[in-house]
């Protein structure tokens, strides 16, 4: 084992094996970007922090980076969204793991400063963040290594919440790139891979359809959307609720219900958070919903639904399913989670779908070799991925798939660019 790594088993890293390499073979924008940016020594003997779920397509882009020449340290952000299969190939394949499914939720915040030790071990380091854990971590309890951290790139929306209002404070002390702002990674990761992946958990863990149900998606951001678009697609009866007028009207507009959250609970049968905000359904809604009502959350952050409460109102709780709890309720009617509330793909499925991930993850890459290359001239602030990196992945998938995008004449770049006629 990798000095210092602690996983599950070392045993299971043969099928670990079978499923990073599958996703590698799914991979063409990040093998791409490995083969034409991260072979340049911008990564040798630079530490890469990352803190990610712990699966195929993680694992894959840690060694990337690895193979790049980085010293890479991974943990996951809860034990509930780590394989360890993956973990221990992770780990035979040269990077330094922290991470079991046994690990008890407590943990994950000691994991993550283990990560940050071992990518600083005498070195500097660009962290991979989630949720923005490494750098809330790095300016808490871990403030002795600010100084050779280069910058970070977040994953999520909540997480690129938390950095602005760090920067806002005046609390944030190194460069941020807010990689889920790049069009390639929440055009599609947080639309198409959200949309898909959740609602597979949800139908795999049930083995319930979906066509002609109610189905009501709370949030219609960008995984809203395509929750509420894949649902659709399936036959459901969509209704949307927002705490946005105009992203209210725009889910009316896409040919949705749109009711406030309360008025919903009563008709639902299927209900998905996907806001980023905490207590979005709670006991008020649970009282109000029908029998055998299923909830389930897709969003950035684990406190969308009000489990605690939801516990403390059924007097008998069981798993009825794998990955499905059964909450019965005081007057008999029976309410079911899913993935125990948690973003319901990652802890109740194999999270999205591995070409969704290679675009992010190439995203990611670059964020990497970005900050690596760039970060003495850049504030410490939250900047957004410049935008010839995020056409320049675009540009690869499509050359992937063999198709192409047009080019602006001169003449067309100087009609656009001027006021004459």
């Amino acid at each position: 084992m990798r000095d210092g790594s602690a996983v599950k088993n070392l045993a299971l890293a043969p099928e670990g094996h079978r499923k990073i390499d599958w996703a590698a073979r799914h991979s063409p924008v990040l093998n791409a970007v490995r083969d034409k940016y991260l072979k340049d020594g911008t990564f040798e003997g630079l530490g890469v922090g990352v803190s990610l779920p712990i699966e195929a397509k993680t694992a894959y882009l840690a060694v990337v980076l690895a193979e790049a020449g980085a010293e890479v340290a991974v943990a996951a952000p809860l034990p509930f969204v780590v394989q360890d299969d993956v973990a221990a190939a992770l780990v035979e394949r040269g990077v330094t793991v922290y991470a079991s499914s046994e690990n008890p939720p407590e943990e994950a915040d000691r994991e993550l400063e283990r990560v940050l030790d071992a990518a600083l071990d005498g070195r500097e380091a660009v962290l991979i963040d989630d949720r923005a854990a490494l750098v809330r971590l790095a300016h808490t309890t871990r403030r002795g290594l600010l100084p050779r951290i280069r910058g970070a790139s977040e994953e999520t929306t909540s997480g690129v919440a938390k950095l602005r209002a760090m920067a806002r404070e005046g609390r944030l002390e190194f460069p941020c790139l807010a990689a889920n702002d790049a069009r390639c990674k929440h055009l599609f990761d947080n639309r198409y891979g959200t949309g898909q992946s959740s609602l597979e958990a949800i139908m795999h863990n049930t083995n319930l359809m979906l066509g002609g149900k109610r189905v009501v998606v709370l949030g219609y951001g960008w995984c809203g959307k395509g929750i509420a678009r894949y649902a659709a697609g399936l036959g459901a009866r969509v209704t949307v609720c927002e705490v946005d007028p105009v992203r209210g009207l725009e889910a009316y507009a896409d040919g949705f219900d749109v009711l406030p959250a309360l008025d919903a609970a009563g008709i639902g049968e299927i209900f998905i958070t996907a806001t980023g905000n905490r207590d979005v359904l709670t006991n008020e809604h649970f009282e109000r919903m029908r029998d055998g009502a299923i909830l389930a959350n897709a969003g950035g952050v684990d406190v969308e639904i009000e489990v605690e409460g939801l516990r403390e109102l059924a007097p008998e709780v069981r798993e009825v399913r794998r990955n499905v709890e059964e909450f019965v309720m005081p007057d008999g009617r029976k309410l079911h989670l899913v993935g125990r509330g948690m973003v319901v793909n990652l802890t109740a499925g194999d999270g999205h779908p591995v070409e969704i991930m290679d675009l992010t993850f190439a995203i990611q890459a670059l964020c990497a070799h970005h900050l690596a290359n760039n970060h003495t001239s850049m504030k410490p602030r939250v900047h957004l991925l410049p935008k010839e990196i995020d056409d320049e992945v675009a540009r690869t998938k499509l050359e992937a798939v063999g198709m192409g995008v047009d080019s602006l004449s001169s003449e067309q770049k100087e009609f656009l660019a001027s006021w004459r006629e």
